[in-house]
């Protein structure tokens, strides 16, 4: 058998099979999490935009108010002194819900001697309820900013509940995963492409000399 032909070192293959199994891990969980995360980074890309520009997007606020009473039988509920911040009993809540369509149930409540105001903030939009403790009368009020201030306040998180605090930390650890395991496919095809790390330091140093040069 020539030289030229001989098998290669031991050495060499495992490390060709280490090398292979890396790419093989590091293209799994890099397609998984960019699968995971596709949706959410184009809904934050999208919204990173219209904050940017929140200024020129113009939004009409649309305001509904309401009012209703509440039956007899609640309204015993509501003379009884109450904790600060205690949330309306719940067979008021379901009143109020029947009556007007907004759920005030385990939301803190502003007691008065006069009455009981609720604050109901969401994404895109606000809301209140405020029943009279003499009357029952309800009083209720919601405001409709528009898709692109709900999808503003998604980005921001406000007002979105725990449910989507939650869905924002697992979609950044996807994010963190998709990053990382690319960082890593880069440095392992990095000698076969040569522009890898300068286009990465130019990643890095834009935002740098901007942050240096135009904020302050």
């Amino acid at each position: 058998m020539s030289r030229g032909s001989a098998p290669p070192p031991v050495a060499a293959k495992r490390k060709r099979k280490w090398r292979g199994w890396w790419l093989k891990q590091l293209h799994t969980w890099h397609w998984i999490s960019a699968a995971l995360s596709l949706v959410g980074m184009l809904l934050f890309a999208i919204t990173g935009i219209t904050l940017n520009h929140a200024a020129m997007i113009g939004a009409k606020p649309v305001v509904v108010e309401k009012t209703e009473m509440l039956p007899a039988p609640l309204l015993r509920m509501l003379t009884a002194p109450h904790a600060a911040d205690a949330p309306l009993p719940l067979p008021v809540a379901k009143g109020i819900v029947a009556a007007i369509g907004l759920d005030p149930a385990g939301k803190p409540v502003e007691w008065s001697d006069t009455d009981a105001y609720v604050a109901l903030p969401r994404p895109g939009g606000d809301a209140w309820v405020s029943i009279a403790r003499a009357t029952g009368r309800i009083t209720a009020e919601t405001t409709d900013r528009g898709w692109i201030s709900y999808l503003n306040d998604l980005h921001k998180g406000r007002n979105a509940g725990a449910a989507w605090s939650w869905f924002v930390d697992i979609f950044a650890g996807a994010c963190i995963l998709f990053t990382l395991t690319g960082l890593l496919l880069l440095q392992l095809h990095a000698r076969h492409r040569p522009a890898t790390w300068p286009i990465v330091a130019a990643g890095l140093a834009i935002p740098v000399l901007l942050a240096i040069l135009f904020i302050h």
